[in-house]
């Protein structure tokens, strides 16, 4: 069961905006993201983006999306963990969507001010993310990418919402972790832990460590399809 909807004499026009980016190659092969993704839709005031039905091409329309992030309070970032990391339409979108001086640098000030979630998955248990078993490091060594990347923009990393061992969660686990979610998104950002999170880092990068646009030579890059170890099946 989702999170019930907020009451139609709600106040929507000041209602916190939420945009959720949902990534995930093989949808059919989701045993908790796709339950996610729907779970999202049927909450207010939040909007949704499956990058790989958008996308099928990794063609991202910029504007379309620095429109979306601009109108948001709350991004959300929702993928299985591949490769210690993130889907590559996904980081593909921020390459692209978080531009200099737009969504950081001297002039780029767009974030500034907002809330950044991490929603993700993993396919090993959560024992597996340790010194003595197999991935041998705690998780919280692989979220380093996703602090720097919300400091640099100018906004506040949330504690992130992790299920471990996806691939084996019961049925029980899964729909707790689907209520789990949609209670956060209903609620924002009235959470209880809201009052301790520091506020974000100012990170400017200066002009002189960015090249000028005549220097950077582009380089094409085929994209390929490949299985990814240790994700979320």
């Amino acid at each position: 069961m989702f999170a019930a909807m907020p009451s139609p004499a709600q106040d929507n026009s000041t209602a916190p905006r939420i945009y959720v980016i949902a990534a995930h190659p093989h949808w059919r092969d989701s045993r908790i993201n796709h339950r996610l993704l729907a779970a999202a839709r049927e909450v207010a005031q939040v909007d949704v983006n499956d990058l790989y039905s958008s996308y099928p091409d990794y063609a991202i329309d910029v504007a379309a999306e620095q429109r979306r992030v601009a109108r948001a309070d709350l991004l959300v970032l929702m993928h299985p963990i591949q490769w210690y990391s993130m889907p590559p339409l996904q980081k593909l979108w921020l390459d692209d969507v978080l531009a200099y001086n737009w969504a950081y640098g001297t002039h780029g000030t767009a974030l500034q001010g907002k809330d950044f979630w991490l929603v993700a998955s993993t396919g090993g248990p959560e024992s597996s993310y340790h010194p003595q078993s197999y991935n041998r490091y705690f998780f919280d060594a692989f979220l380093p990418p996703y602090e720097q990347t919300a400091a640099l923009c100018g906004m506040r990393f949330l504690p992130p919402l992790l299920l471990h061992g996806a691939r084996t969660s019961s049925a029980q686990e899964l729909a707790a972790h689907v209520n789990t979610f949609c209670d956060r998104l209903a609620s924002y950002p009235d959470w209880p832990e809201m009052d301790e999170i520091e506020p974000c880092p100012r990170c400017i990068v200066p002009e002189t460590d960015r090249p000028h646009e005549e220097e950077v030579e582009e380089v094409e890059v085929p994209v390929a399809a490949a299985p990814a170890a240790g994700g979320e099946a």
